[in-house]
């Protein structure tokens, strides 16, 4: 594979930029006379890798898993308040508002109310 030119503010490509971009890319750099040295192809790669976790990143999976599941419960606890709960407390309510009702009608009357 040839190498890429990449051409400065000058117009001609350098050593140097090419070198960097390959590098970036995490293409292999190539130590031969275009590049003004000598040897065999070299990876670079984009990115240190490492083959165990560290704690940071362990805790941010442990952290999302907390988050998602809390959040799980918060939308089930939710839904089940609006679907027991608000029905149950509009008909409390509207039942204390017939008891008030037939409390006033029964004062203006002059009748004793009758309990149900």
């Amino acid at each position: 594979m040839a190498p890429k030119e990449v051409e400065t503010s000058g117009g001609a490509p350098t050593t140097w930029s090419r070198r960097w971009v390959a590098t970036m890319k995490g293409e292999p750099v190539m130590g031969g006379a275009e590049y003004g040295g000598a040897g065999p192809a070299t990876t670079y790669p984009s990115r240190p890798s490492s083959s165990t976790p560290s704690a940071a990143s362990k805790a941010a999976v442990v952290s999302k898993k907390l988050l998602r599941g809390t959040g799980k419960a918060a939308w089930i606890a939710g839904t089940t308040f609006l679907i027991l709960a608000v029905p149950l407390i509009i008909e409390m309510d509207r039942n204390q508002q017939l008891t008030e009702i037939e409390l006033q009608n029964a004062s203006l009357l002059g009748t004793t109310p009758t309990p149900k």
